[in-house]
Parts: C-alpha cells; structure tokens; sequence
C-alpha cells in the first residue's frame, strides 16, 4: 500500500491507470467505511482512499477541532481491506493560498435537512470531492448511504461537472444494537452510547407502523418514542421521496419515501436514514 501527502505525486503515480475506485473520508475509520474499501477491491479495481478533515465543510468549528484522528490505526484497517494507495494531504495542497471557493447550485436537494441545517456544508463538501476528483481522476467513487443527501448531491455534482465517474452507493454498516456506524461514535460517553440505539428503534417502530398509521401519526409517533431517551435531542425528523429529496407533504404514494432523522447527544450530532415506504 503506498501512501502519498502531495497531489501532484499522487496524480503523477495514477496518470496511466484507467481502473481507479475512490473512497473520499475525513479519516476515523469504521467498518462502514471499510465496505466501501471491500465493495472496490472486490470489482478489481485500484483502490485509491483519501483521509482528509475537510475545514470548508463544518459550520461548527468546534465540530471540526473534536473531529477524531486516527491516523495510524486508519493506515492498518486500510492496509488490511486490500486498498492500494492512500493519500493524506495537508490543507495546503486542496486548498492553496487564495483559493477561490466554488459556489454550486444544486437546486432543492441542497436546501432541505441537512442543508437547511448546516448552512454551507454542501458547497464547503462539493469544493473538496470536485478537487479530490480531479486529483484522483477515477472511473468509479464509493460513498455510504447513511449520508445519503450528501449522495445525492454527489450525483447532482457529478451531472453538474458531466465528470466520467460512476457514483457507487454503500449500504448503512451498522452495530450490533443497530446504531449506525459512524466516526462520531468514539466521541459519545457510555450513557450516551446507550441511548444513541434510540435512534436506530425509532426508524424501525415507524417503519412496522407504516401500514397503521398516516404520516402525521407517525411523525408523532417517532416523536414519543425519541422521548423515551432523555439525551436525545431531536433536530428534525423529515419524510422525503428518496428520488428528490422533496419533503412528504400528505400520505405515501407508491413512490419510495425515506425517514431522516437528525440528533444531538451531548456535543455530537448523528443522522441516520432508512426506507419507509417502496
């Protein structure tokens, strides 16, 4: 496994091969971002990892100083899951002196949820990938589900710049009670560890209520039951159509509609998704 810190080495060492996947990360491995490593390795292709803290994406910058790092222990999970090349640049190298910030435009997908939420964190997160695609060039870019708007808008970017990249989507890896898995995990107390599971339990009561109940009733439902975990502090609960993001406004039609869901425990803020309907 070789591992690179400058872009232009990294471009160079690439330049011929035409067979490239990418996994794009902010580091602080997990399983889910190993099977995005597994699913490239496993269509032979070179597997190409980033590990990057990307400033321009976190509105909150306490979020961004208590972002875990693990360097080491990402090298040897790495290394284990059979990936080829990992590069680990310094600011400096994505974002050079006087560095113009693009500013995309990526229609409704970008304004409900998250983006309402985190204003900025879409462009700040487009900026990065556009940059990193055009550093790694791959043919393929594996991305989880669990951020599955961050997906979307992935896609609208990939249609927006018409870049030769196939988006690869990644099942949600989850832990043994459910909880998805996700670098912010390591930051949460045991108590709030215990409670973050809540998450998880209320998208699968909701979704064995599905044929019960309308959607206001399972909104309240959700609701209720988040009030069974004390630190648990609901930002938002959405039910959006999976194709566009667009917010649920009466009941399901036979499209697929997705519940997301976005929390606070303690200082760490967690989302998580799954399908309701379709």
């Amino acid at each position: 496994m070789k591992v690179f810190k400058e872009k232009a080495a990294l471009t160079a060492y690439l330049s011929n091969n035409k067979n490239v996947g990418f996994v794009p990360t902010m580091g602080a491995l997990h399983p889910g971002h190993i099977s995005l490593i597994s699913m490239s390795v496993a269509q032979g292709l070179t597997t190409v990892c980033s590990i990057f803290v990307n400033p321009a994406q976190f509105n909150d910058k306490n979020d961004l100083i208590n972002y875990p790092r693990t360097i080491e222990k990402d090298l040897q999970l790495l290394e284990a899951a059979g990936c080829d090349v990992v590069f680990i640049p310094e600011v400096s190298e994505i974002y050079p002196p006087n560095t113009e910030m693009q500013q995309y435009d990526f229609g409704a997908i970008e304004k409900v949820m998250e983006g309402e939420h985190r204003p900025g964190h879409f462009n700040g997160m487009a900026n990065v990938v556009e940059r990193l695609f055009g550093i790694v060039k791959p043919q393929f870019a594996f991305f989880g589900e669990k951020d599955f708007q961050q997906l979307c808008v992935i896609k609208q970017l990939v249609k927006l710049l018409q870049l030769p990249i196939t988006i690869v989507p990644g099942k949600i890896v989850r832990e043994n009670d459910g909880l998805a898995m996700s670098s912010r995990n390591m930051l949460l107390t045991a108590e709030e560890r215990k409670q973050a599971a809540g998450i998880y339990a209320t998208l699968c009561l909701v979704k064995e209520n599905k044929d019960v109940y309308n959607t206001e009733q399972l909104m309240q439902l959700a609701q209720n039951n988040f009030k069974h975990y004390p630190l648990i502090n609901l930002e938002y609960i959405q039910f959006a159509y999976a194709d566009d993001l667009a917010p649920l406004k009466h009941n399901h039609s036979n499209s697929a509609v997705m519940m997301f869901v976005a929390v606070r425990i303690g200082k760490v803020r967690l989302i998580d998704n799954m399908l309701i309907y379709g």
